[in-house]
C-alpha cells in the first residue's frame, strides 16, 4: 500500500491548543491501527526531554493521495486549527525497522 509522510507545523503560540486537543489526537491515531506506521511530535531546536512540540510527523499507509489528504484533515489537531502548514508527501520506505510488521512473519 502506498505510504505518505504528513508534516504538520504548529501555529506560533498554539501550545495550549495542542495540549487541550492531544487526547482526541492520540485516540484518532490509535483508532487508525496499522495504517499509522510512525507518529510523533517534531520538537524545537533543543530536542531534549523538556523540548516543546512544534508540529507533528507521521508516516501513514493510504490507498492514494486523496485518502492520505482526508486522513490529515480529519486529525483532531487539524480540525482544531492547530496547524499553520500541513504537507502530505508521497513516500516509499526502502530500509529500516518499519519494513517488517509482527504479523508479516
Amino acid at each position: 500500500m502506498p505510504q505518505f509522510i504528513l508534516l504538520c507545523r504548529d501555529k506560533p503560540g498554539a501550545a495550549g491548543l495542542r495540549q487541550e486537543t492531544r487526547p482526541d489526537h492520540l485516540a484518532y491515531i490509535k483508532s487508525a491501527g496499522e495504517k499509522v506506521r510512525l507518529a510523533g511530535p517534531m520538537l524545537d531546536k533543543e530536542g531534549g526531554p523538556d523540548s516543546a512540540p512544534t508540529g507533528s510527523m507521521l508516516i501513514i499507509e493510504a490507498a492514494d493521495q486523496a485518502e492520505a489528504d482526508a486522513f490529515a484533515k480529519a486529525d483532531p489537531y487539524a480540525r482544531a486549527g492547530l496547524f499553520e502548514e500541513v504537507r502530505v508527501i508521497p513516500y516509499r520506505l526502502v530500509a529500516g525497522a518499519l519494513l517488517s510488521r509482527p504479523n508479516d512473519k
